[in-house]
Order: structure tokens, then sequence, then C-alpha cells
């Protein structure tokens, strides 16, 4: 029996890498009658079948799983936006913010594609990431100009997945990091504005130690394991301060006396970041229940 991690998952075909080399793994039916399925970035023990294959036996306990895309035992991930080509959208940046909360792992935020920003528009991206640096969030923002490596490299710390909207530049990335990957990259389609679907499964690549994932684009967010009621919680401003609020399972929506709503009141970012969240909070609320 070996024991590695799974770095790459098509078809049925786990690749494990263990100490000795990677391993084209198949799972056993038993992971079927428990209604789970090993995933990349999943630690597994293997029985070894011939030189290159195995079938797997044993998942380890996991830290943290992604749903969507499946991704296991992820230290941070990288939310990627681009300034232009898309164009930058703060609401869809919360979005994804709030999403990687909820799985509690740590977010930091990329914007792409500098050089293609107008002097406006790197100001005024440069504004909103100094205030996401005020509420503790890493920020970057780099262009065609900038050594991608220099500033991804520091951040590779066990497994750092990049996620992010189709188009804005997360297989650019992958590609200057790694100079003999050559993913395949897509323009933004002028009619919706938005990349096409390039990476087709997930998978890690090491890097200085540790692993950065490639995850397929999506645009539309998965918010169906989140409540109402832990929805502040992913708001680390909200958050901080919750515990001042005069009632004790306060929504910062309706109740007097919310420390949340008295935040807000003179600063524009923070009633931003509250429209987002009611916006959020009503599309929970009114979300079919699923039986």
């Amino acid at each position: 029996m070996k024991t590695g991690r799974i770095i790459k998952s098509i078809s049925g075909d786990y690749s494990v890498q263990a100490d000795d080399g990677i391993y084209i793994t198949r799972a056993r039916g038993l992971f079927r009658k428990k209604k789970t399925s090993p995933v990349v970035g999943d630690i597994v023990d293997f029985q070894v079948e011939n030189e290159t294959g195995g079938y797997i036996q044993h998942i380890h306990e996991r830290e943290n799983i992604l749903l969507r895309p499946p991704v296991s035992n992820i230290h941070k991930v990288i939310v990627v936006m681009s300034a232009s080509e898309p164009a930058f959208s703060q609401q869809l940046l919360d979005r994804f913010l709030v999403v990687v909360h909820s799985y509690n792992i740590t977010p930091i935020i990329c914007v792409t594609k500098k050089d293609l920003a107008t002097d406006d528009e790197i100001q005024q991206i440069q504004d909103k990431l100094a205030q996401y640096q005020s509420i503790g969030y890493e920020t970057l923002f780099i262009g065609e100009e900038d050594d991608v490596s220099n500033a991804i490299k520091p951040l590779i710390d066990g497994i750092i997945v990049l996620s992010g909207q189709s188009g804005v530049g997360k297989s650019t990335i992958m590609n200057r990091l790694f100079e003999d990957l050559n993913l395949e990259t897509n323009k933004i389609s002028k009619a919706l504005n938005r990349g096409k679907h390039t990476t087709r499964h997930v998978e890690l690549y090491e890097l200085d130690g540790g692993y950065l994932a490639d995850t397929p684009g999506f645009s539309a967010l998965d918010f169906s394991h989140i409540e109402k009621e832990e929805l502040a919680d992913l708001f680390p401003e909200f958050e901080a301060i919750k515990s001042q609020c005069k009632f004790r399972n306060c929504t910062h929506i309706n109740e007097p006396k919310c420390a949340v709503k008295e935040r807000i009141r003179d600063n524009h970012f923070y009633q931003l970041r509250y429209k987002h969240y009611l916006t959020l909070f009503e599309e929970i609320q009114n979300r079919k229940v699923r039986y």
C-alpha cells in the first residue's frame, strides 16, 4: 500500500503523486456505496497493481473541500478578476469572496490586465484594492509587463487554487509560471463579454514545494450551502463588529441599534459591500427548498 496526493482527475482516472512517482489509479467500488468520490487534492492510500497503476483504497480526512469545482485540502484561493475584458466587477468579486469564506478558506484578490485599463480605471481599482486591504485582504494588481512569478510564488503554501470567471487570465498566469504548460487561453466574446470555458479539468501543478491549481472557469456561483443567518460572518468587516448589535441574532437589515448599519453610514465602500450583502441575503432567503 502506498500513500500520495491526487493531482489530476479525468474520466475516473486519478493521477496520484507518491514519493516514487505518479500512478494512474481508479477508485474501488466501495466509494460508490459510501456515496463519496476521490477529488483532486485528496491524500489517499492506494494498492499498486502494476508499475504505474493501482486502486484507491482509502481517502484521508479532508481539511476542507470545494464543491464546484471539486478540490480538497486547500490553503488559499486566489480570486482572479480583470481590470478590462471583462470589466472589473466589485459585485462579482464580493460573491466570489463570500463563497471562499464559506469553506473557511483564505481568499487573495488578484486583478489582472492592468495594461489594458485606462489611467482612470487603474486609479479606481487601486483605490478599491486599498479598501479591501483595510479590511484584511491581501491583494495583487498585475499586467503584461509585471513579473507574475515574483507576485505569485511568495503566496505558494500548500494547495493554492486560482478561481474566477472565464477570460480573466487564470490560464495566462499558469502559462507564465510554467513555461512548458501551454494551457489554452481564450479571448473574450464581444457579444457576451466573457470567455469560454478553456480549462476542462482540475489539475495541481507543483511549484516551490506547494501546488497551484487552475480550475474550470465559472461565473455562476453556488450559494446553496450557505444559510442566511451565517452570511454576515462571511463579510469580515461585519463579522468583526456584530457583537456590538443590540440583538444577538441581528440580520443587520431591519433591527434597531445595529452596529453594522451604523458602521456603514459614512463609508461608501462599506455601503456598497452592504448592498451586495442585502442582495445575497435576499437570494438565499428566496431560494427554493430542495428535497
